[in-house]
């Protein structure tokens, strides 16, 4: 069948994406669309004929990165959160799903093995034992390693007042980590989570015991607090979390999620040259409770980002108090970013 030729709409844009000093074709424009990331034309335009200053952008933005043969990743889900429409929800969750259930891909694991008895137990510990074959961590001490080039610069960084958290990537908590994600809080006790914190928090033995204390407390008022963690249900209480909610809700946390990542990451390559940025960035809970634990990196392997924006949409979709918290740290970003910009001008 021979191709139909391109429509004009996607002739006016290759031509303004070449006007700016950008490199596309209409190939590469109608292949756009087909991945979700541009609308349909039908909605391009301003009530008066005009190219929507938004659609040009982004335009350009694509012209510069995306490949013929190669994926965007996570920066993809942008789009579709910003476009918010019942088809780039359904990319999403899509999206969201296959991230969250990559470790068991990887390691082979078609179904994860339910029930309570012993044999469906110790099915999902061996199944925990293929997800760690052969894994290693892939993160450093963030902070110790930012205060070193900190320290370059003759800037003392400071510490954060909120309680010291350990990075999820950590590796004392892979293992349980690996378990929780397979069977949920049945599957790991408290003591062997306590455990873990200790190895992977050697000095911060004063919150260990305060989370020992409150985990026996509840225990004797007859209460679990582990079953009522947003992650109580592993992995199939997440994914059913990304499949059920509403389509507006989706977008709006993956939109928060992903620009919150995209302006840490700005911030931090601006750091490199003015360090001070780094400290106004650890002044705030947020540093410790989303940024270092969260693993967030500029450089951070796409695998590794994606990973930690799936989870970060997850927690602000069950946590709605570190949601708001999310909320407020990315309105400061966006103003420190503001102000950086305009003292470099």
């Amino acid at each position: 069948m021979a191709r139909t030729s391109p429509s004009l709409m996607h002739v006016a844009l290759v031509q303004l994406i070449e006007s700016l000093g950008g490199t596309a074709t209409t190939t590469q424009v109608e292949r756009w669309q087909q991945h979700g990331w541009l609308l349909p034309t039908s909605d391009w335009c301003e009530p008066d004929g005009r190219l929507r200053p938004e659609i040009l952008g982004r335009g350009l933005w694509l012209a510069n990165t995306a490949r013929a043969g190669r994926s965007i990743g996570w920066l993809g889900w942008v789009f579709w959160a910003i476009d918010d429409t019942p088809g780039t929800a359904k990319r999403l969750r899509t999206a969201l799903v296959d991230t969250l259930k990559r470790p068991l891909a990887r390691a082979g694991i078609d179904q994860i093995p339910t029930g309570n008895s012993n044999k469906a137990f110790r099915a999902r510990q061996d199944a925990a034992a293929k997800m760690l074959k052969n894994r290693r961590s892939p993160r450093r001490d963030l902070d110790e390693t930012l205060r070193a080039h900190a320290a370059e610069a003759r800037l003392e960084l400071p510490r954060s007042s909120a309680p010291a958290l350990p990075n999820i990537f950590h590796r004392a908590l892979l293992d349980p980590g690996a378990r929780l994600l397979l069977g949920g809080a049945a599957d790991v006790g408290a003591q062997d989570l306590l455990e873990a914190l200790e190895q992977a928090m050697p000095d911060n033995t004063e919150a260990i015991e305060r989370l020992r204390d409150a985990l026996l407390q509840a225990e004797l008022a007859g209460t679990d607090l582990l079953a009522q963690s947003p992650l109580a249900q592993g992995i199939t209480g997440m994914v059913r979390t990304i499949e059920t909610v509403e389509d507006r809700a989706l977008c709006h946390a993956v939109r928060i999620c992903t620009e919150a990542s995209g302006v840490v990451a700005v911030l931090m390559r601006r750091a490199s040259e003015r360090p001070e940025i780094l400290a106004l960035l650890m002044e705030y809970a947020m540093w410790e409770q989303w940024a270092r634990v969260g693993g967030i990196l500029p450089e951070s392997p796409a695998a590794v980002a994606a990973a930690a924006v799936a989870i970060n949409t997850f927690q602000y979709l069950t946590m709605p108090d570190w949601a708001a918290d999310l909320d407020g740290y990315l309105s400061f970003m966006k103003a420190l970013r503001e102000a950086t910009e305009e003292a470099e001008e």
